[in-house]
């Protein structure tokens, strides 16, 4: 069910980021701490949630996209009460049909995670 993912990337040439195409929001934000910190290029900011849990990042393309890995940037050193330490990964048409297609554990992260979402490859 969980996995563990890469720390590296596969060949960067045939990926391009596309997440300024998307609407990014999240079910909850400390003042200060918002949403815009995740897409800054600035590895000192950071959204933090607040609030009871499940604490979400939902991000919505105006048209269907196929996406075939997400990068993500955790530091448990840095804030060991905010680093996610399990990801449940839904895509769908709709907030109303989502459906999980992936499980990642996160163990005392640090650095670049890389979670791929190629059908049948587990990394």
């Amino acid at each position: 069910m969980a996995d563990q993912e890469s720390r590296s990337s596969d060949d960067e040439s045939d990926k391009r980021e596309i997440g300024k195409l998307a609407v990014w929001s999240v079910t909850s934000a400390k003042p200060g701490n918002g949403v815009e910190l995740l897409r800054d290029d600035n590895l000192d900011t950071y959204w933090q949630s607040d609030g009871t849990q499940p604490h979400l990042v939902n991000i919505q393309f105006q048209k269907k996209v196929r996406l075939t890995q997400l990068a993500l940037y955790v530091d448990y050193k840095h804030d060991e009460s905010y680093t996610p330490n399990r990801l449940s990964i839904r895509a769908g048409n709709s907030f109303h049909d989502l459906r999980e297609i992936k499980v990642v554990d996160l163990e005392e992260p640090v650095g670049w995670f890389y979670v791929s979402l190629r059908p049948n490859e587990s990394k």
